[in-house]
């Protein structure tokens, strides 16, 4: 399990590696009380998914940590929990697309988000996932095969498919019966799928930040999605998994190397927006990957050989890249000698 801490500009700050079984809800505690010791006490806003916090640490909070403050997603069921009073209250609009219903009960501030991009988002994900499966439904129920493998090709589908499954209502045949398209029927459940795309869209947050105003608490929250790609960011373009280290310590160096990338990926970040807005750290280094640097070896009339480390000329584009980040590449590494038995190196004569 990895932590990953980071400023509210996305700054990386520390990081902690805990054992791979840890659950989630057991380390939130430490964690306040940890960055408290370390960087003092201040007044800090921690967010957080909905499987993070107990509702028994959230009541800690709110009574025993005063400079403590928490903005956590929370389950939809809340939100019909209390459906008569959020029908009551008005919509306030805090972006071009997002609009807030505000809601302040047991000295929380509960803020029902909407946005019309991200509902957007949600029904195209669906739907096309939904396409998906009923092309393999449609073309199992044309080829009809035993029922065996229709079991294991309808759980294959429903692995695929992830939530968007429970939008489809299945017939299977019963044990002995044959696959005919009379024993094996599907169809959409429309009226759930209706009903989940009112749905999409909608967040609901909780904080003790009762008087704070919904718009700044909308921009927090939004905040998780830059973690996110910093998990992504890890996972992927630094290579942090699969880690195949059979020693602790080895993988502890293998995540430090991986964290210290991410600290230059986020500075190259940061600095994309001032010299190149548009461009992202990966296209960056996509483009920049053509500079190498490699050895030309010359043998010398005495045995040895004289080595000339040289890095490619970059390209027009890669020059203006460079150019843009206001980067100048070094001067090419001063040539050595080396005897052919032991590659000792002497200096040049």
């Amino acid at each position: 399990m990895i932590a990953l801490i980071v400023t509210p500009a996305g700054l990386p700050l520390a990081y902690e590696v805990m054992a791979g079984n840890t659950s989630e809800k057991t380390t939130l505690r430490d964690f306040l009380d940890s960055i408290e010791s370390q960087y003092g006490k201040a007044r800090r806003v921690w967010l957080m998914d909905r499987g993070i916090p107990t509702e028994a640490l959230l009541q800690e909070i709110r009574t025993s940590r005063q400079d403590t403050f928490y903005l956590v997603g929370t389950s939809r069921a809340k939100v019909k929990q209390y459906e008569k009073q959020w029908l009551e209250l008005p919509w306030h609009k805090v972006r071009e697309s997002v609009e807030v219903k505000l809601f302040a009960r047991h000295g929380e501030l509960y803020v029902l988000a909407k946005s019309e991009g991200r509902q957007a988002k949600e029904m195209a994900m669906r739907r096309k996932k939904l396409a998906r499966l009923l092309r393999k439904l449609r073309a199992m129920r044309r080829s009809c095969p035993k029922r065996d493998q229709l079991l294991m090709r309808v759980g294959a589908a429903k692995t695929d498919a992830g939530r968007a499954f429970g939008f489809v209502k299945i017939n299977l045949p019963q044990a002995g019966q044959e696959v005919t398209r009379d024993t094996f029927t599907f169809r959409l459940d429309k009226d759930r799928l209706k009903d989940a795309e009112l749905r999409d869209g909608h967040y609901l947050l909780r904080t003790n930040l009762v008087a704070e105003d919904p718009a700044v608490l909308w921009d927090r929250y939004v905040q998780l999605t830059q973690i996110e790609a910093a998990f992504k960011c890890l996972k992927s373009d630094l290579g942090i998994r699969p880690i195949h280290h059979q020693l602790e310590h080895r993988v502890d160096a293998h995540i430090l190397v991986a964290f210290l990338a991410y600290c230059l990926t986020v500075t190259l970040r940061h600095r994309l927006r001032m010299h190149a807005p548009g461009l992202t750290p990966r296209a960056v280094m996509e483009k920049l990957a053509g500079i190498q640097i490699l050895d030309v070896s010359f043998p010398t009339t005495d045995g040895r050989r004289l080595i000339m480390p040289r890095y490619t000329e970059p390209s027009p584009e890669q020059a203006l890249l460079l150019h843009h980040l206001d980067l100048v590449l070094p001067q090419q590494p001063p040539p050595r000698i080396t005897t052919t038995a032991s590659s000792a190196p002497f200096p040049p004569t």
